[in-house]
Order: structure tokens, then C-alpha cells, then sequence
């Protein structure tokens, strides 16, 4: 623990105030709940407050673990036309933070918007990575070394570590989740899920190939989708021979959970619904091109990543690929994959 931190916390005489600063995606959000495990687990009687971002705060609604989230909007604000409203907001937003008197501030994002929340809730312990991003560290009181050749999970366990919390065992305390309802009782009784679509259209395999792969495997195909992606999905559809289902944007976040510890296993981009498959344990293969596995694939030895091995890559999809023309996605088989797909759950069932 870093010493002057030991202080502060040993200085306290009432239950602790911690804010956590993780407002998106949806990913990150999950790669953050082991650290709240932690935290928790160490400090049982403290508040904890979390910040994120509207649209993603149903994931975390009604969490028992989390006493208040403050809603950040990161696209309302964005827009120009609400000018007038814009400014009033984030300052009861600011005032807001600042009123709870936190002991500890905790940013998890490492970019310049949630440094200044850091800053501006104005706990007495400002935490982070010193190498953030954008110039966040400026803006913490203490600060240490996160490193870029890790999992972001075991990179958020790290600050866990420097509040004294024990990480050797990895908890993902999921949201409490709403009763089976009949849309997931009628899927099949056994199915898998594809996740087609990625932040990055550089980070995605072809949606016709992933229609090809649910054509050929053994068990029927749940594919799902945000309604902004359902053109992916249905041109995975079209391309099934009947053998996908077409779920794009028919669950919220936390239906989105329940259908997904459902499946027999999970094959994807590198994208959101990945992490909770990995958070189930359910196994995941996971198709990589310019992003790196080693920071953002599914954490854990029971999953599977499916990749072409390039010298260029990763290369984060930082500049346009016009030397390869994102060659470490577009060559990727549809035969490999289903080959790789095929003999890992032999192995593993046999």
C-alpha cells in the first residue's frame, strides 16, 4: 500500500467514501467489477459510488455493492443545440460530486474527461495510473504504475493492491437480473452466441463468414447485436442457411446477461458481451485482428483466441490499413475457425 494512502485510511473514523470512475463501455465496465469485489471485500462498510455513462448505467442499476451511480452524459453533452443546458448540467453534476466529501476517488479510465471528475469530486486521495492517458495523472494525488502489456482487469487490480484489498481470487459481482422471461424460455434448449459487431469496423470479421460458420456448426446460432448493428446481424442471418437466430437489440443490458449464461459457448469480435461471456465462464473464442488479446481478450484459461499472425499486428487500428487492408481479419477462414472451434470443445468434452 502506498504509504501516505495507509494513512488516510487508517485515519478514518467512519465508513469510507469511495468514488469509482469508470464510466464506459461496456467491456471496461465488467473488467472493473473485480476491482469493486476487492474493494468491497477489504472495506466492507464503505459507501461506494460509481460514475458512468447514461445508456450503460442500467448494467449497473440496483447493484447491491454500489450505493449511488452518477450518470454522466457523454453524448448529451456533446451536442451543440443543448448549449444552454449544457453548462448547468455538468455544474450539478460537479457540485454534486464534491458535496459527498469522498475519501477516495478511484479513475479506472485514464483519459482526460474522467481526470477531471477525479479531480473535481475532490476526495483527499485522488488515485490512478501514472501512465494514463491525455493528462490524467495530473490531476491525482497519488498515483501508480499500471503498464500496457497486461490485462486491463489484472491492471485495475493493481490500484485494488495499493488500497490494501486482496486480489488473489478474481469475483465478478454481477448486477442482480430480472426473472427468465418467455423471449429467452422459447430459444432452444441448447444454442450458442455470435457477437458479430465491434467498435471498430476494422476489428470485425466478415458478417457473411460468421453466417457461413453458424451454417456449419452443430448447435443453432443466437446472434446477437445493438439495434444501431442489426444490419450485421441480418446479413449474418442471410447467409445461415437457416441456422441463426436474429436477436439484434431484443434484450436490455441486464436480459442481455441471462440470455448469455445461457449459451454453450460464445464466439465473437472483440467486443462488450465477450467480457460477460468471460465473467460466466462461458467459453468464449474470440476472433482478433488489430487489437490486442493480451490487454482487452476475454480473461481466464478457459477461452480460446482466433487470430492471424502478422508481423503488423496489433496495431490497435490506430491508421487506416492500406498496406494489408486489415488482412489479419479478411484472411481468417471460415474453415480455420470452425476447425479451431471444433477440436477445442472435442478436447474439452472428451
Amino acid at each position: 500500500m502506498i504509504a501516505a494512502l495507509r494513512d488516510i485510511l487508517s485515519a478514518s473514523r467512519r465508513p469510507l467514501k469511495i468514488l469509482i470512475i469508470k464510466p464506459s463501455a461496456l467491456g471496461d465496465i465488467v473488467h472493473s467489477l473485480p476491482f469493486l469485489a476487492a474493494v468491497h471485500k477489504r472495506y466492507p462498510e464503505a459507501k461506494i459510488h460509481w460514475v458512468v455513462a447514461k445508456g450503460l448505467h442500467s448494467f449497473l442499476e440496483g447493484h447491491p455493492l454500489i450505493e449511488r451511480l452518477w450518470i454522466l452524459d457523454k453524448e448529451g453533452w456533446k451536442q451543440i443545440r443543448r448549449f444552454r443546458h449544457i453548462l448547468p448540467e455538468i455544474n450539478t453534476f460537479r457540485k454534486g460530486l464534491k458535496e459527498e466529501h469522498f475519501d477516495i476517488s478511484v479513475d479506472l479510465s485514464g483519459l482526460l474527461r474522467s481526470g477531471l471528475i477525479t479531480w473535481a469530486a475532490g476526495a483527499r486521495c485522488r488515485l490512478g495510473f501514472s501512465d494514463s492517458d491525455e493528462g490524467s495523472p495530473f490531476f491525482y494525488t497519488h498515483k501508480i504504475e499500471g503498464g500496457d502489456q497486461i490485462h486491463a482487469i489484472d491492471r485495475y487490480l493493481k490500484l485494488a493492491r495499493s488500497l490494501d484489498c486482496d486480489t488473489s481470487q478474481i469475483e465478478y459481482p454481477l448486477p442482480p437480473l430480472p426473472a427468465a422471461s418467455e423471449l429467452l424460455a422459447a430459444l432452444p434448449v441448447e444454442f450458442c452466441i455470435m457477437a458479430p459487431s465491434a467498435g471498430k469496423k476494422a476489428n470485425r470479421w466478415p458478417a457473411e463468414r460468421f453466417g457461413q460458420l453458424a451454417a456449419n456448426l452443430p448447435l443453432p446460432s443466437v446472434v446477437i447485436s445493438s439495434p444501431a448493428d442489426s444490419h450485421i446481424v441480418e446479413e449474418v442471418v442471410a447467409a445461415s442457411n437457416g441456422k441463426a437466430i436474429n436477436f439484434a437489440g431484443r434484450t436490455g443490458l441486464k436480459e442481455l446477461v441471462s440470455l448469455i449464461a445461457k449459451a454453450s459457448f460464445f464466439i465473437c469480435n472483440d467486443t462488450g458481451p465477450m467480457h460477460i461471456a468471460a465473467a460466466l465462464d462461458v467459453p468464449v473464442f474470440a476472433l482478433f485482428g488489430p487489437a490486442n488479446p493480451i490487454r482487452t481478450g476475454p480473461y481466464g484459461k478457459s477461452h480460446t483466441i482466433i487470430q492471424e499472425t502478422l508481423p503488423c499486428s496489433p496495431c490497435y487500428a490506430q491508421k487506416p490499413c492500406t498496406k494489408y487492408n486489415w488482412r489479419c481479419m479478411n484472411d481468417l477462414t471460415v474453415e480455420k475457425v470452425l476447425h479451431i472451434i471444433q477440436v477445442t470443445r472435442m478436447k474439452t468434452e472428451g
